[in-house]
């Protein structure tokens, strides 16, 4: 019996709901074939701390194929948002207009996150 694979799962999230974050890992956006996410900037939408992914909007956009129930009484094709590990994003710093990493600091008794890039408080 073969062992599963066990994929590294951070303890705790650099993002979190509502963050604007870029891709910065995968396919580029300037691919002739198939455009990919990376250099995209969307909003994250949900975080699931204990699977290390996140949903971004308009990100890794994919057709679930949905059958005809009472709240869905058309079903079809529908496309959605499927979630991508955290570490593929960094969060997008509007003040400097480039990604960034984040720092933590005491204000007020407070533990914040700020802006490496800026220093601006998040």
């Amino acid at each position: 019996m073969a062992k599963p694979k066990i994929k590294f799962v951070p303890d705790s999230l650099h993002v979190k709901k509502g963050d604007t974050v870029m891709v910065i890992i995968g396919r580029s956006k300037d691919e002739i074939t198939e455009p990919g996410d990376k250099g995209k900037i969307g909003k994250v939408l949900k975080v699931f701390p204990k699977k290390g992914k996140i949903i971004v909007e308009n990100v890794n956009v994919v057709k679930k194929h949905m059958k005809p129930t009472a709240a869905n009484q058309k079903g079809g094709i529908v496309e959605r948002e499927a979630p991508i590990f955290s570490s593929k994003v960094m969060l997008y710093d509007e003040h400097v207009g480039k990604p960034t990493r984040i720092g933590y600091k005491t204000v007020d008794g407070k533990r914040v996150r700020y802006s490496k890039k800026s220093g601006e408080i998040l």
